[in-house]
């Protein structure tokens, strides 16, 4: 490959297709694997409260300024902001991106990994017959602590991540995001239908929608911001890096809008599926932990007329979900790659690819796979590190940048061009400079005395 394919970028074939790139990005297993855990770990109903109102006032600030530095430099994180700020330390933020990118797939791909094992068990008729809580817990206990079994799935997980990134935006991104995400949507809505109707649904709606304003702390709020951030794939460069292949034409508020709606959405039918289904298991509410997807689903789908076909269908899919989402954390390091140090994609992707799954190793040992690897719990280090700390310190640092080193009049500029109106735009100016820096600040400030205390 000569210096000139090297370099060359790729871009999105239409408005529609971003849209389910970026919506792919945002919607997989943060909304129907880690929101789910999140809620029921935090108080319930006031988490989502809370999650609904970061989305809505920081969430969409923060992603409509990533998209609005990645369209204006058509670059990477790294490249984006040293092209509108050369030679200053800002290009720090680009080099968090990269890194918090790498870091969060290396042990996101832990869970993706297990997706597929899940659609093997499920084909195998682990889950047919009386399908109770007991019987999931058990099976996933076993599950999780084979380490040859966890190691070989991260690592075949992030194999095809890496060759789809190596193929490039159109061919790989695009074609796979184009067809698959809609179907996810129906799916999703039809499993929240039907564990509406499960007995005893109406036990696990109050925990899901009712807030007990006693349960809310610095805790839930820290949790619930970084929640919406990895949730919507901020903070991480993701959103910068796939705002560089939007067309100048594209409405970008809307766009924004339209992802942002839609992640939201899908996390919110997630908890209808899960809390109606603890409901009716007799599970207490607060039962939490990263495997809480994969006990209950096969009980939901247990009860269901054709649960098994649902249940491949389910398991698949959540699997092409969390895949959307890979490819949006190895394409942030691989377009820096590209870009900067003008490698071949195929290249970028299989270095990155492997030096995440070295990195998420340790992470896959984390649920009884290695003793040691378990009593540190690098998993959930990772988790809270890259999860909840790297994205809200980026997001900061993306609002004071746009906010006040490249300045709104510039971003807004951008924004508009195309001909489109900007009917909040005082609400973003006001988000973008005040509000979300200052709640990032304060959780920030929080986030260091649970960690000293």
């Amino acid at each position: 490959m000569d210096g000139q394919e090297t370099i060359k970028r790729g871009a999105w074939g239409s408005k529609t297709a971003f849209i389910l790139a970026a919506t792919g990005s945002a919607i997989g297993l943060g909304n129907i694997w880690r929101f789910p855990a999140m809620v029921s770990q935090n108080g319930g109903a006031v988490f989502v409260l809370v999650y609904i109102l970061a989305v809505a006032f920081i969430g969409f600030t923060v992603m409509l300024a990533e998209l609005t530095i990645g369209r204006h430099t058509q670059k990477n994180p790294v490249g984006a902001i040293g092209h509108i700020k050369p030679r200053s330390p800002w290009k720090f933020i680009g080099y968090l991106g990269v890194i918090t990118g790498v870091c969060i797939l290396s042990y996101y791909s832990v869970v993706a990994g297990w997706t597929i094992g899940y659609i093997v068990k499920t084909a195998t008729g682990a889950f047919s017959g009386d399908v109770t809580s007991q019987l999931t817990e058990k099976i996933y206990t076993e599950f999780t602590s084979n380490p040859l079994q966890v190691i070989f799935l991260l690592f075949l997980f992030i194999g095809i991540t890496t060759y789809i990134v190596s193929k490039g935006v159109k061919k790989g991104i695009e074609r796979w995001t184009k067809v698959l995400m809609p179907i996810l949507f129906f799916l999703i809505i039809f499993l929240a239908v039907r564990a509406l109707t499960l007995p005893g649904a109406s036990t696990g709606l109050i925990y899901y929608l009712k807030p007990d304003f006693s349960k809310l702390s610095g805790t839930v709020i820290l949790y619930a911001l970084g929640q919406a951030f990895f949730s919507l794939s901020l903070g991480m460069g993701t959103m910068i890096t796939y705002g560089s292949y939007i067309s100048k034409s594209d409405n970008l508020v809307s766009s924004a809008g339209w992802v942002t709606f839609s992640d939201t959405f899908i996390a919110l039918l997630a908890g209808l599926i899960i809390f109606p289904t603890l409901a009716f298991a007799h599970q207490p509410m607060d039962v939490g932990g990263f495997g809480l997807v994969f006990q209950v689903f096969p009980i939901i789908f247990s009860q269901i007329p054709g649960g098994y076909i649902f249940a491949l269908l389910f398991f698949s899919l959540l699997c092409v979900a969390a895949l959307t989402s890979t490819i949006s954390l190895l394409e942030v390091p691989v377009a820096y790659l590209v870009d900067e140090r003008e490698w071949s994609r195929k290249k970028a992707a299989l270095i990155v690819g492997f030096l995440s799954f070295v990195i998420g190793v340790p992470a896959a040992l984390s649920f009884g796979g290695m003793k040691i690897f378990t009593k540190i719990d690098f998993f959930g280090k990772f988790d809270f590190i890259f999860g909840n700390i790297s994205l809200a310190v980026g997001a900061l640092l993306i609002c004071v940048f746009v906010g006040y080193v490249w300045g709104v009049k510039n971003a807004i500029k951008e924004i508009l061009s195309g001909n489109h109106k900007f009917k909040i735009k005082p609400l973003w100016v006001f988000s973008l400079k005040f509000l979300s820096p200052l709640a990032i600040i304060f959780i920030l400030i929080f986030i260091k005395k649970l960690v000293s205390g």
